[in-house]
């Protein structure tokens, strides 16, 4: 790298003055064989807590240590080097608190170029290089295991992968090219597309060694000394079977493949994203480029697509829909009281043995792992309730993620009576009963009749006032909504409800509950719906009215696609439950009126059975069939999809803004976090707040924006 060069790259790294710098740690470590062997530690000085991160300070440390290193390897003073990283982490990215910061073009492009710098040097070091993937190793991380020549991993390691897609870039420093030749392609699209787009998953060691993208698999207690003796036999003349290599160039039925695993890559991007976020795309686009060009090339095109996608808004918003909320804000979460009022849980009681209330039980047991009661009216509801949470517990042990002491543990603390009297000495009894006011009323009547005083009452109403729940208790203060998403076990949201009565003890052992169920809490204030289902019942009521308007179906329910949100309206109608939706609808326009579109074509399709508009058709699409659509009246005032989402952009903008108004949040970013977390709202656009910024519905409808930086 010529002198200018590296200015040009101190410069950037002085951009960033405040980066929690990786150091890069070199000790020499002699082999059985008598070689020596440049270990090199990748580590911030900081504990578990803080993950070590690529930011331009620490590249340049890094292209010095391997600079040096290089110059000691043409000396004959070592015969390898290894990379390896602090407990528990190889290293987990670039620095996105960074990366965000360098706003111009010519700053993303020199943070791309430098990352290539160094890794470069990986792959012309002049000796054979390894990768001891003790840890997380996902994006810059696992691309550094990638460049060097050979590498390892502990079974103990989680979080390897290439979630740049998630994010909103593209693996940018020789990932999109070097993976699919270790793996194959079809594997390296599982890794760069798929699982991004399925909630950010990741592969742990286990399954990083059998896709191909490490060459050994050694357990955590003695990894690093396996490893070495592993480099060693490498280095002694071991051969490294790597069954699942290719090559593309050269090779056409390799490149068939390449073009075949791009092709099923780009349907699964459109059904997840409705191609509305540019990463993915950019991702696939590098990919297929790489089937026919050297990596030199290809690092111009991974260089070119970061400095686009670093200028985007999808990017921006990715990083304050992941950094600022799901890090962050999610962490601290805005009005919890102080967590020493929380009191302890020891014992659960739920009433209830539905398909709820078995997950809720189910997810009480696993997580805080007390004895968990549920109760019902009659024994064989009970018994069902039970059967139902051992049927999922077996499922859980059959593929492999519980161990069958923990199966037999968690069964084991979950019993089922017909009396709330087994809850007199539970410390938090949760209610998920039918919705229904008098009949939760009831319940919590019974309960308190039982429960001890210090007791935590909670109720996982989805609409109903939790004040007006609580009216006559003796003790209101004690009752706290505490609101789940189904599927209880896989959606991360929990809207914790503070009725006017509901008391700071009660609040702080909701919150602490949250936390230890692995939940994202959010505070909110008793209106009816509370966040997430009043701003989806007003899209989808949008939708609905335009439908019921005369809007044909295929425009009405696919108008928001530009949005990229993970199902159509029609399609999270089925999923909800058009009875559940519409009864929630009824609920909320007799709160707020006019603004909540009550269906009668809703209630046509409840009274004959119908559970969803669409049905499977001839041609292998989908449609309404005749048969529905002859038991349903429309109007006359159709709609394009142009006018509908605008008017639905604008509708979400309204309801906001007088949420905020209503102070049922404290503040747009918990609205944002709860769409995130609890309906899935696309990472690339932000949030809520932030789309609705950005295509001016905020300042059309409340003359204002939700976030005026």
């Amino acid at each position: 790298m010529s002198q200018s060069t590296i200015e040009n790259f101190a410069a950037l790294a002085a951009l960033v003055p405040d980066e929690i710098i990786t150091h890069s740690l070199v000790e020499d470590v002699p082999l059985p064989g008598g070689r020596k062997l440049a270990l090199l530690t990748l580590d911030n000085g900081f504990d578990h807590t803080k993950p070590t991160t690529l930011g331009p300070n620490t590249l340049l440390e890094l292209h010095a240590a391997l600079t040096k290193q290089k110059e000691r390897a043409a000396n004959g003073e070592i015969q390898a080097l290894a990379f390896t990283g602090k407990p528990h982490y190889l290293v987990a990215g670039a620095d996105l608190n960074g990366v965000k910061s360098l706003a111009s073009p010519e700053n993303g492009a020199a943070m791309a170029a430098l990352g290539h710098a160094a890794y470069d040097l990986l792959a012309d070091l002049g000796v054979p290089t390894f990768a001891f993937i003790n840890g997380v190793a996902l994006g810059g991380g696992l691309e550094i295991a990638l460049a060097c020549t050979y590498r390892t991993v502990s079974t103990g390691a989680n979080g390897i992968g290439l979630p740049e897609a998630f994010i909103g870039l593209v693996p940018g420093w020789g990932g999109v090219y070097r993976l699919p030749r270790l793996t194959g392609p079809e594997a390296a699209m599982t890794v760069m597309i798929e699982n991004p787009l399925n909630n950010n998953r990741s592969l742990n060691g286990a399954a990083a060694f059998k896709l191909g993208i490490a060459d050994a698999l050694f357990e955590p207690a003695d990894f690093l000394e396996q490893s070495l003796l592993w480099a060693d036999g490498v280095l002694a003349g071991a051969q490294v079977p790597r069954p699942n290599a290719v090559e593309p160039v050269g090779n056409p039925e390799v490149a068939a493949r390449w073009a075949a695993a791009a092709a099923k890559a780009r349907d699964f991007v459109e059904a997840k994203t409705s191609n509305a976020a540019p990463a993915p795309a950019k991702v696939l686009e590098v990919f297929e480029a790489g089937a026919s060009i050297t990596q030199k090339e290809s690092a111009a095109l991974e260089i070119a697509a970061l400095t686009e996608l670093m200028q985007s808004h999808a990017f921006h918003n990715t990083v304050y829909a992941f950094l600022d909320l799901v890090q962050k804000r999610s962490k601290r979460p805005a009005g919890a009281p102080d967590r020493k009022l929380a009191r302890t849980v020891t014992k659960v009681g739920v009433v209830g043995a539905g398909l709820m209330a078995g997950q809720l039980a189910l997810l009480f047991a696993k997580n805080l792992k007390v004895p968990v009661v549920i109760t019902d009216i009659d024994a064989a509801r009970v018994d069902k309730g039970l059967a139902y949470i051992h049927g999922e517990v077996d499922k859980q042990l059959a593929k492999g993620r519980i161990s069958s002491d923990a199966a037999n543990r968690t069964k084991a603390l979950v019993t089922g009576s017909v009396s709330k009297e087994a809850f007199a000495d539970a410390d938090f009894v949760i209610e998920a009963v039918f919705e229904e006011l008098a009949v939760k009323k009831q319940v919590f009547a019974e309960v308190e009749a039982v429960v001890s005083p210090e007791c935590i009452l909670a109720t996982n109403t989805s609409s109903l006032s939790v004040t007006e729940m609580g009216s006559d208790l003796l003790h209101p203060e004690r009752l706290v909504g505490f609101h789940f998403f189904n599927p209880v076990a896989q959606m991360p949201l929990l809207e914790i409800v503070r009725a006017e009565e509901t008391g700071e003890v009660a609040l702080a052992t909701a919150f602490a509950t949250g936390k230890a169920l692995r939940k994202t809490s959010v505070l909110v204030k008793d209106e009816a719906a509370f966040v997430v289902n009043r701003i989806l019942l007003r899209l989808m009521g949008e939708i609905a009215k335009a439908f019921d308007d005369g809007t044909d179906a295929a425009t009405a329910d696919g108008a928001l696609r530009p949005m990229g949100l993970p199902m159509t309206p029609f399609t999270l109608l089925a999923m909800v439950g058009i009875p559940v939706a519409h009864h929630v609808s009824e609920s909320l326009h007799a709160a707020f009126g006019e603004r909540f579109h009550v269906s009668g074509n809703q209630q046509v399709l409840i009274s004959h059975g119908i559970k969803s508009l669409w049905a499977p058709a001839a041609d292998g699409g989908m449609e309404i069939p005749a048969a529905t659509l002859e038991l349903l009246e429309f109007g006359n005032t159709p709609s394009t999809s142009e006018e509908l989402l605008v008017r639905t952009q604008d509708a979400l903008a309204q309801e906001i803004g007088l949420m905020l108004a209503e102070g049922v949040v404290a503040g747009p970013e918990d609205i944002d976090l709860c769409m995130v977390m609890g309906a899935g709202w696309p990472m690339h656009l932000g949030g809520i707040t932030p789309y609705l910024d950005q295509v001016g519905a905020s300042e059309r409808i409340n003359g204002r924006k939700f976030h005026q930086d």
